[in-house]
């Protein structure tokens, strides 16, 4: 007991003198810890909504699609034995200027997010074999985006997410398998001292919002928590020599999800929070309650710095449990090559596919310029406007209403196509049934969307082969599922309806709902000879009146695939003539013009045929494609919202819509008011 008390006499002693040397407090125009919160410039509590910058000066190879998910040295190893020194430090050139550029962070800020984690290699810093010495080149990577972040008003916190040596034995650390920050003490001294260095250059910016220390650390055997806590508070010390305005944020060991022996957070100074990580695991909040009891113990905020790479149903959920318990977060990340989790997928081009094949060793070693072309055009297919958009990543993230009220995904006007993967949004209940929707379990790997295509809810989503239909159908068809349309119906009257579908051997069966009744009957799916032998199966008599609707599809019966819906006007319900459909083809002016926010195109086509409507600016940049696909004849009409392609708002200005069926053309002029 006497060993006990003076054990406890000498850490309180030394509490004090931690407590005697902390550094005043942050400055309030800093982001700033005060207790469990972290407050803003004007001492208000902030909740942050981030977006990672990954990839980008920490090339990881599951985003490049790269076989056996390579780490930055061996992308960089693979590309320089396939293009030579010149044109590899060129590609590098070309892949850092369209991956992130300020048009990127603009618009993470339209989109509603209000802070950004930049992952960094530190030997974008300092040359690996060089310790001390500084690359001004690399420093200019992190000014310009903090510039870009204080134009836009976004917090920026710098992340080191591979360390002198690597955090862990992972390629997400650049590591070569060891984990030798913690093997090799130097390697902890060039990490003190490179932070100490970002530090004082970085001191009095207002909106870098702090310091993520190290991403991910998983200590070896023979290592522990013990370990990791004194390299932070050596980190912290050195720091605060230099800056006592920012926050550090500590993560724990094993990827950020243990903090045991990491308390209290007075041993670090003052400013600090713990950032924890979340992935494929419950959404429950028996899932972080430990992390609650952290808080509680310590009166420290927490932040979820990096989570993602699941369904839309899992964002959302995830991201309804932080802020429930006012915790900020950080998605990972804003672009990837073609991907389904992220808010922008960038193309995968035939070239590169070759490539890729090369390296997973499934075709022959391309020549120089046939490999320098194809990672040339990966690079510029980087670039923003060449990205497609995923705006069911953003709603399930930020849209509160996702798990409880379907939405429409696009507008689905009557009469029409309606292409079956253009389901509403909403999470599984809401928009759509589906017999797996998420992945909650690390050792469940199962995808939630067998197809991975299009859409990142549980839906099953392949490519449809379907040169007449829509590009994308739903497959893996089980019983008891369903999918919701919101639609608009532009004149009552009775419609035929076609479904058209695929089935190997025949027996599917499903009905077709209209505001929750049934409005068909069972329909029965004849057998096609193929998954990928589309047939129209026709139905008549079904009643619309004007005005919007909610049309459900209900699967009684697996074994067919679905890919889209037609529904042609036949007679009005209040006479007994067929309704004469306009022959002709062109545009209407849209209305209202000028316009904000939104405005509706009609038009005229003479006969069942590819349809392509599309928005241009003045300069005959594309903006955005309305409308690419078959539409029977007749009347249609569209709502363009005024954003682009990749969801951005469009400045006010003039714009040009074309319409296009087979050789005719027609073009007009609309005006954007903001």
């Amino acid at each position: 007991m006497l060993w006990s008390c003076n054990k406890m006499k000498k850490y309180i002693v030394l509490l004090a003198l931690i407590g005697a040397l902390l550094p005043r407090a942050a400055m309030p125009q800093f982001l700033h810890a005060v207790g469990k919160e972290i407050r803003d410039g004007s001492n208000q509590p902030v909740l942050l909504r981030g977006v990672g910058l990954g990839g980008w000066l920490m090339p990881e190879g599951y985003m490049l699609h790269i076989p056996g998910y390579g780490s930055p040295t061996t992308i960089r190893e693979g590309i320089l034995d396939l293009l030579g020194p010149a044109d590899t430090e060129t590609f590098y050139e070309l892949y850092r200027q369209n991956y992130v550029n300020e048009k990127d962070i603009a618009l993470i800020a339209r989109w509603g997010f209000n802070s950004i984690r930049l992952p960094f290699h530190y030997e974008i810093l300092t040359p690996k074999d060089q310790p001390g010495a500084y690359l001004e080149e690399g420093f200019a990577f992190l000014d310009s985006t903090l510039a870009w972040c204080e134009r836009n008003q976004l917090y920026l916190i710098l992340d080191m997410h591979a360390a002198p040596g690597g955090q862990n034995p992972n390629n997400i650390s650049d590591s070569d398998g060891e984990a030798k920050l913690w093997t090799q003490p130097a390697n902890q001294d060039r990490t003190v001292e490179i932070w100490k260095t970002i530090a004082a250059r970085y001191a009095d910016k207002v909106w870098i919002g702090g310091y993520d220390l190290i991403n991910e650390p998983v200590l070896p055997d023979g290592y522990s928590n013990l370990d990791l806590r004194n390299l932070y508070m050596r980190i912290a010390s050195a720091i605060r020599e230099v800056d006592n305005n920012h926050m550090l944020f500590l993560e724990g060991n094993w990827f950020a999800t243990d903090f045991v022996d990491l308390t209290p957070p007075i041993l670090y100074g003052s400013n600090v929070a713990y950032s924890f990580h979340k992935y494929w695991n419950s959404t429950a909040q028996s899932s972080i309650q430990y992390l609650l009891n952290l808080r509680a113990n310590w009166n420290v905020p927490l932040w979820l710095g990096e989570s993602g790479e699941n369904s839309n149903q899992w964002f959302y959920e995830t991201v309804q449990l932080m802020e429930a318990q006012d915790i900020g977060w950080n998605w990972w990340t804003h672009k990837k090559i073609a991907t389904l989790t992220s808010p922008l997928s960038s193309p995968i081009s035939p070239d590169y596919q070759t490539v890729l094949d090369y390296w997973n060793g499934s075709a022959s070693r391309p020549s120089q310029a046939f490999a320098k072309n194809a990672l040339f055009e990966m690079a510029q297919n980087l670039a923003l406007e060449r990205c497609e958009f995923r705006p069911d990543v953003l709603a399930a993230l930020f849209d509160p209403e996702f798990g409880t009220k379907n939405k429409p995904f696009v507008d689905h006007i009557l009469p029409g196509f309606i292409d079956c993967s253009d389901f509403d949004l909403g999470t599984e209940g809401v928009a759509y049934s589906d017999a797996r929707s998420m992945r909650d379990s690390f050792d469940n790997g199962d995808p939630w969307n067998n197809g991975w295509q299009y859409r990142n809810d549980g839906v099953d989503l392949e490519k449809s082969q379907d040169s007449r239909g829509a590009p994308y159908s739903i497959g893996w068809i089980d019983a008891g599922e369903w999918l919701k349309y919101t639609v608009t119906v532009t004149e009552t009257g009775i419609y035929d309806v076609a479904f058209r579908v695929a089935s190997l051997s025949g027996g599917g069966r499903l009905h077709l709902f209209v505001d929750g009744n049934d409005a068909l009957g069972e329909i029965v799916v004849p057998q096609t000879g193929g998954w990928y032998n589309w047939q129209w199966l026709n139905k008549q008599g079904l009643t619309l009146s004007e005005g919007q609707h909610v049309i459900e599809l209900r699967m009684t019966a697996s074994g067919f695939n679905l890919n889209q819906l037609s529904f042609v006007f036949k007679t009005g319900t209040d006479v007994q003539e067929e309704k004469t459909v306009p022959q002709q083809f062109g545009l209407e002016q849209n209305y209202p013009n000028p316009f904000n926010p939104s405005t509706v195109i009609k038009y005229q086509v003479p006969e069942t045929g590819p349809v392509r409507l599309a928005i241009y600016n003045v300069t005959g940049e594309l903006l955005r494609v309305l409308i690419d696909a078959r539409q029977a004849k007749g009347s249609q009409s569209i709502v363009w919202d005024g954003r682009t392609r990749v969801g951005a708002l469009a400045p006010a200005g003039l714009y040009y819509y074309h319409l296009t069926f087979n050789e005719l053309k027609d073009v007009k002029k609309m005006v954007l008011l903001r």
